[in-house]
């Protein structure tokens, strides 16, 4: 199902979302109304709290638009180690419609995650795969690209 994405100003966006405690049926449910409202909205991730859930669950696909789909789901993610070296990129937020932001990301990253059947899982993320995890996991803290936009 298709849900509405929140826009700003509103201030679910700046909420601090909560961890998920288990994974079960509703988790895998919200995943996939995740991965179809942001298809449809033509975004490469989405964040529980742009729909309104205040939940860490966050939903990323960084090829589909030039390749074959590659949907993730991430249930309270948490990155342990990031690059010291940093790539600057022109963000677009699906909740902060016709606007793009620089912003200045790690690299790469490594996180921790679970999978909607509770799967634990690590992975290394680079360039721009990198910049979207660390985009969503914005949102899951509350702060959006307005906050992180690089000025030159």
């Amino acid at each position: 199902m298709i849900r509405e994405i929140l826009s700003y100003p509103d201030p679910i966006l700046r909420e601090l979302s909560q961890p998920l405690l288990s994974v079960g049926p509703d988790t895998a449910e919200l995943a996939r109304d995740m991965l179809e409202t942001m298809y449809a909205a033509a975004g490469r991730g989405l964040a529980a709290p742009q729909i309104g859930v205040l939940q860490r669950v966050f939903v990323m696909d960084e090829t589909w638009k030039t390749a074959a789909a590659d949907p993730q789901v991430f249930i309270n993610p948490e990155i342990l180690d990031r690059a010291r070296t940093v790539q600057t990129n022109s963000e677009a937020c699906l909740s902060i419609p016709d606007r793009e932001v620089e912003v200045a990301r790690p690299d790469w990253i490594t996180l921790l995650w679970l999978t909607p059947d509770g799967a634990l899982k690590r992975g290394k993320f680079n360039g721009i795969a990198a910049a979207i995890v660390c985009h969503e996991i914005d949102h899951l803290d509350g702060r959006l690209i307005l906050d992180l936009e690089t000025t030159f």
